[in-house]
């Protein structure tokens, strides 16, 4: 009765019932965002479907002009070229999250932070230009010899020094989600509680032992978090990734191989296909990708869970 009667309590009512409305609404839209993307590309890859079946994704051959299609030379370099992009920038990230959260000293925090948020922000296509001029002519001329004469009795460095091919890509990868990757492990770092360092050093721990036993552990769902994030950014990356790749349907071992992505596949022959079932093979490619995509991220849900479980269970873990 008395809720009735007051004028303030039934507003505030109706404006949390609109505001719980409103995000309801958001977050649906959302999810019928999500559900109109696959059954559009569900739709246009059905017919491409019916004619080749499951070949269309266990084949090895991608020829429109003999209406072949298979892409699964496109989903390993995909792969390939994402989860060697992540364990290349993971633990540079890693330590310049550790640096500016821990280290750095309170002159070098912004500059080194600003360095970073600028690399996040460079377009792909400016990173692409810069593997073709710097980093593909490095890669002929100086890395891939050296690997060779050290490491050429191993598959993944052997072959003729192109320059262009998964290492290069690779690379233009590793740089585009290193900021990103050292951002968020950052923003973990330091949502770390200041009384968890302070308890660590009191007790007789280094710096380094802090950072390695007190901190570190609480912060490894979050980073694992951020590394999965980086991977999503990589698995869809196409301009820098065409640039550099060599876009060759092929499964080599080498790295110094060329190969082809689904986005750079999509990137160089969406825009001229005009037979029905290569553009159907095409929406299956893209299908495809967003399967391998969401996969990946329901599987990364499960490690950072795993993980905060672990972390929760150690001695000295969070509870």
């Amino acid at each position: 009765m008395a809720a009735s009667l007051n004028p303030t309590a039934s507003t505030h009512s109706v404006a949390d019932r609109w505001f719980r409305g409103l995000t309801v609404a958001a977050a649906a839209f959302l999810v019928l965002l999500l559900l109109a993307i696959l059954l559009q590309l569900g739709r246009a890859a059905l017919g491409a479907l019916q004619v080749f079946g499951p070949v269309l994704l266990t084949g090895r051959t991608w020829d429109p002009a003999g209406a072949t299609f298979g892409i699964l030379p496109f989903v390993y370099g995909t792969v390939l070229t994402s989860l060697l992009a992540l364990l290349i920038a993971a633990p540079v990230a890693l330590g310049v999250a550790v640096y500016l959260a821990e280290l750095a000293p309170e002159g070098a925090k912004a500059p080194v932070t600003v360095a970073v948020e600028l690399l996040a922000a460079v377009p792909s296509i400016v990173y692409g230009l810069w593997g073709v001029f710097v980093l593909v002519p490095w890669l002929r001329d100086t890395v891939q010899p050296q690997l060779q004469t050290w490491l050429g009795f191993l598959p993944v460095f052997s072959g003729a020094s192109i320059g262009f091919g998964v290492l290069a890509a690779s690379l233009v990868l590793a740089v585009m989600i290193l900021p990103t990757l050292a951002a968020i492990s950052r923003d973990v770092l330091l949502a770390i509680p200041r009384a968890q360092r302070e308890a660590a050093l009191a007790l007789g721990a280094t710096r380094f032992e802090m950072i390695r036993d007190a901190v570190l552990p609480q912060a490894l769902p979050g980073i694992v978090g951020a590394m999965m994030l980086g991977l999503g950014r990589a698995l869809g990356e196409t301009m820098a990734v065409t640039m550099v790749i060599g876009n060759r349907a092929d499964i080599s071992l080498s790295w110094f191989a060329p190969a082809q992505t689904m986005a750079s596949l999509l990137a160089n022959e969406y825009a001229e296909a005009t037979e029905e079932l290569h553009l159907g093979a095409l929406a299956f490619v893209g299908l495809s990708l967003f399967a391998v995509t969401l996969l990946l991220n329901l599987g990364a849900r499960g490690l950072v869970r795993r993980v905060a479980g672990s972390a929760a269970r150690s001695p000295g873990g969070a509870r």
